[in-house]
Parts: C-alpha cells; sequence; structure tokens
C-alpha cells in the first residue's frame, strides 16, 4: 500500500504515544466514594495497538476517559505524547482532544442530518479548518466507502457507519485513536472488518490505537492485551489468542 501523507500521524518520537502513572480516579465522597482506579501505570507505545480488558466494573471506561483527556484523575500523571494532561484548563483540553485524537464508539454517534462526506469532515469544521474534498475522499477510500460520500447514516449499514466513524476519527491525522467497544453494536463478521480495518490503520498508517474492548476475539487482533481487575493492573498479554485471553478473564471473574 502507498502510505499517504494524510492518513500518518503526526510525528511522536519515541517517547509512549500515552502514559498513565500511579494514576487514582475516585467518584463521590466519604462512605459513598468508589475507586474507578487504584494506582494504574500504563506506557503505550506509538504505532501499537493496544486492547484493554476486564471484568465488568474493572475500570476499563475510566481508564480509557482519563488516557483521552475526557475525564481527569483524583490523583496521577496522565501524558499524550510530551504533553501532560493533568493541569491543562478545560479550553486546552477540548483542542488537544480535537486536534490529537480520534475517537470511535460502540453507538458512531454520526450526525443523521449530515451526508457522509460531512460526517467524516466534521472535526476539522469544528476546528474552524476547511476540509479539503480531496483529503475527505481519500480517507473515505481507506475505509472504503469513496462511492458513499453523498449518503446520510440512514442509508448505511452499521458496519458502513462505523467506518465512518472511524475515517471521521482519522481525517486530523490524531496521535492516538480511542475506540470503546467498537464492535459492540455489530453481527460478527461486520465486527471482524472493522477490526482488521483498525489493525490496518496501526500496521500500514502508523497510528496507535487504543480499545476497550470485552470480547476476546475482538482483543486478539491487538499487539498487547492491558488487563483490569478492580480498578488495578492485572498484568499484560503480547499478541494472544483469542484462546489465551478468555482464559485470563476466567481467572479474574469476567
Amino acid at each position: 500500500m502507498v502510505h499517504s501523507t494524510l492518513l500518518a500521524p503526526k510525528a511522536s518520537g519515541s517517547a509512549p504515544a500515552v502514559a498513565l502513572r500511579d494514576v487514582r480516579k475516585v467518584y463521590g465522597r466519604g462512605d459513598g466514594a468508589v475507586i474507578a482506579l487504584d494506582g494504574v501505570s500504563a506506557a503505550l507505545s506509538a504505532g501499537s495497538f493496544t486492547a484493554i480488558m476486564g471484568p465488568s466494573g474493572s475500570g476499563k471506561s475510566t481508564f480509557l476517559n482519563v488516557a483521552a483527556g475526557l475525564d481527569r484523575p483524583t490523583s496521577g500523571s496522565v501524558v499524550l505524547g510530551d504533553t501532560e494532561l493533568v493541569h491543562l484548563s478545560e479550553r486546552r483540553l477540548t483542542i488537544l482532544r480535537r486536534e490529537r485524537i480520534g475517537f470511535v464508539f460502540q453507538a458512531f454517534n454520526l450526525l443523521p442530518a449530515l451526508t457522509v462526506a460531512q460526517n467524516i469532515a466534521l472535526p476539522l469544521r469544528l476546528d474552524g479548518r476547511r476540509a479539503r474534498r480531496s483529503a475527505v475522499r481519500e480517507i473515505a477510500a481507506r475505509v472504503g466507502l469513496d462511492k458513499r460520500l453523498r449518503d446520510r447514516p440512514s442509508q448505511l449499514s452499521g458496519g458502513q457507519q462505523q467506518r465512518v466513524a472511524i475515517a471521521r476519527a482519522l481525517i486530523t491525522r490524531p496521535e492516538v485513536v480511542f475506540a470503546d467497544e467498537p464492535t459492540g453494536a455489530l453481527d460478527t463478521r461486520t465486527g471482524h472488518e472493522v477490526l482488521a480495518l483498525l489493525r490496518g490503520v496501526v500496521d500500514e498508517d502508523g497510528h496507535t490505537v487504543v480499545m476497550v474492548t470485552h470480547d476476546p476475539v475482538a482483543a486478539a487482533y491487538a499487539d498487547r492485551v492491558m488487563l483490569l481487575a478492580d480498578g488495578r493492573g492485572a498484568g499484560t498479554l503480547d499478541a494472544p489468542s483469542a484462546e489465551e485471553v478468555a482464559e485470563r478473564l476466567t481467572h479474574l471473574g469476567g
């Protein structure tokens, strides 16, 4: 495949793409306090695909929200590239998320009144930048939807809608793409197609992908699986099979 300057992420050097150090996240106070993350540390390599897994209530979604700057940790540090997120103002955090991070959600979150092309270009428009038609067409071709640019989400299958969401996440050439259960609303075959696409944007385009999933088959697409249990790190698996992931989750109570 010809590597595209559009699709290539911005240079990130040799530092981790995302690093968390001794992160705690506590919701509520006093007797009602819930510790969602309890001293979690992680360094996620640039150009890697990491799956975050664990039993229900293990802290997976909180990890993603804190790592992506959507939520602030109670204590500890979160670094994106060379930027410490904890002390940024809300305005600076918003700009950072818009310019340097891509998001893919289970529910697609496309705007129904906009065309495929307009949905893909939305992050640039929100940032006050003009989206070149050629750039939108190129990113749409990367996800196999360059013939559907004038369609609206209601005219697409669930898998096609998720491909639009991935294209939208990539249009700003983010340093990291965070995916929260990206195949949760898809059937098995379509889910595999979306996972193969995410794998491709790591291997062929050099992006960094961090994915929360409950599915061992989905996790097997990742380079590394990071396990959480009760808000703490519970080990990692390198290039595991789905069976190996399922086996470890069984012992974690998931």
